[in-house]
C-alpha cells in the first residue's frame, strides 16, 4: 500500500499539540509504619528526658506478729535521654517555571512542596529505625554539628539475639551495637526473644521486618501448612500475624528498615517526642525564584526498652 498523492500527514504538521498525559505516576513508597504505631509525645527541650523503673523481685514475704518494722532500701528510677534532631527540606522553584502551563499540576511550589513533606517523614522513620544495621547513636552537637537522635537499636538491651561476636549497646543511646556474624533469620530466635520480653515484662505486639524477613515469617513451620480458599480461589501463603507461646504479633513489613534487624515492639512504650512540629516558612527573596523551606525537630523516646526486642546480624 502506498500513500495517496498529496496527503498531509501527521508527520508534516507543525501545530499538532504533544500529546501529554496529566497525570504524574510516582510509585516510590510513602508508608511510615513504624512512626504510625507508635506514641507521639511533647518535647519541650533540645534534650528530652524520661524516666524508667522497675519492681522488686518477688521474694518470700512473711513477718511474725508485732515485728519490729525494717524498711529496705528504695531503689531509683533510671533517667534517660535522646537529642532532639533538626530535619529540613528546601522548595526552591523559579518565578517562570511557576508561571507556565504544567501537566500533572498546577504549582509546581505545591507539587514540590508535597513531595518535600513525604520525604521528611521517611527521614524521621529511618532517623528513629536505624540509619546503618548497629544503629545510630545520639550526638549532642554544638555550633558546627548537628544533633542527632539515638535509634532504637541504641536502646534495646535486655531482649536481643545477636550473631557471633555480637555485642548489644550500653543501652542509653551513646553507643552503637557491636555488628556480629550474619546468619539466617529462624523462628528459634524469635521465639528466644520474645520469652525473654516475658520474663522482664514486656508484651510486644507488632514485629517489624524487612522484605525479606517477611518471607522468611511466612516460612516458619506454624504457618507451614498454607490453604486454599475455594470460594475466592486464593492461595494463603503468607503468615501476617504470628501467634507465639507468649505474645501475638502483627508482622508489619517496613522498606526503611535496614534488613539486618528485626524489631519485636511495643508501641505503648515507645514515642516520638516533637519539639517543633513540621512547618513551612517563607525563605527571603533573592532573585526570580520562589523560596521555601521544612523544618521539623524531633526524637525518639524508647519508654522502656525491657518491652521491646530486637534480632539483628540476619541474612535479611
Amino acid at each position: 500500500m502506498a500513500q495517496a498523492t498529496g496527503t498531509f500527514s501527521s508527520y508534516d504538521g507543525v501545530g499538532n499539540r504533544e500529546d501529554l498525559s496529566d497525570i504524574i505516576y510516582d510509585v516510590s513508597p510513602s508508608e511510615t509504619p513504624f512512626l504510625s504505631a507508635i506514641k507521639k509525645v511533647k518535647a519541650k527541650g533540645v534534650y528530652h528526658e524520661w524516666q524508667k523503673d522497675a519492681l522488686a523481685a518477688a521474694a518470700d514475704n512473711k513477718h511474725i506478729e508485732g515485728d519490729d518494722a525494717s524498711p529496705t532500701a528504695p531503689s531509683a528510677s533510671t533517667r534517660l535521654g535522646n537529642y532532639c534532631q533538626i530535619m529540613k527540606k528546601h522548595v526552591v522553584v523559579s518565578g517562570t517555571q511557576e508561571a507556565v502551563d504544567k501537566a500533572g499540576r498546577k504549582s509546581e511550589v505545591v507539587y514540590q512542596t508535597k513531595k518535600r513533606m513525604k520525604e521528611i517523614k521517611l527521614d524521621l522513620e529511618k532517623a528513629m529505625i536505624g540509619i546503618a544495621a548497629v544503629g545510630n547513636a545520639r550526638v549532642a552537637g554544638n555550633d558546627t554539628t548537628a544533633r542527632e537522635m539515638g535509634s532504637i537499636e541504641t536502646y534495646i538491651l535486655s531482649n536481643t539475639s545477636l550473631g557471633a561476636t555480637g555485642a548489644v549497646s550500653s543501652g542509653d543511646g551513646t553507643d552503637l551495637l557491636t555488628g556480629g556474624t550474619d546468619r539466617d533469620f529462624a523462628e528459634a530466635q524469635l521465639t528466644s526473644v520474645l520469652q525473654s520480653c516475658y520474663d522482664n515484662g514486656g508484651n510486644p505486639k507488632q514485629l517489624f521486618v524487612s522484605s525479606t524477613n517477611k518471607g522468611v515469617v511466612s516460612g516458619f513451620t506454624g504457618g507451614g501448612t498454607h490453604y486454599v480458599d475455594k470460594d475466592d480461589k486464593k492461595l494463603v501463603n503468607s503468615v501476617d500475624v504470628y501467634v507465639g507461646d507468649f505474645h501475638t504479633l502483627t508482622v508489619q513489613p517496613s522498606r526503611q528498615l535496614v534488613g539486618d534487624n528485626v524489631l519485636a515492639i511495643d508501641p505503648e512504650y515507645v514515642a516520638v517526642a516533637t519539639l517543633r512540629g513540621l512547618a513551612m516558612y517563607d525563605l527571603a527573596k533573592t532573585g526570580d525564584t520562589i523560596r521555601k523551606e521544612m523544618v521539623m525537630e524531633a526524637t525518639l523516646e524508647v519508654c522502656n526498652e525491657a518491652a521491646h526486642g530486637l534480632i539483628a546480624d540476619t541474612n535479611g
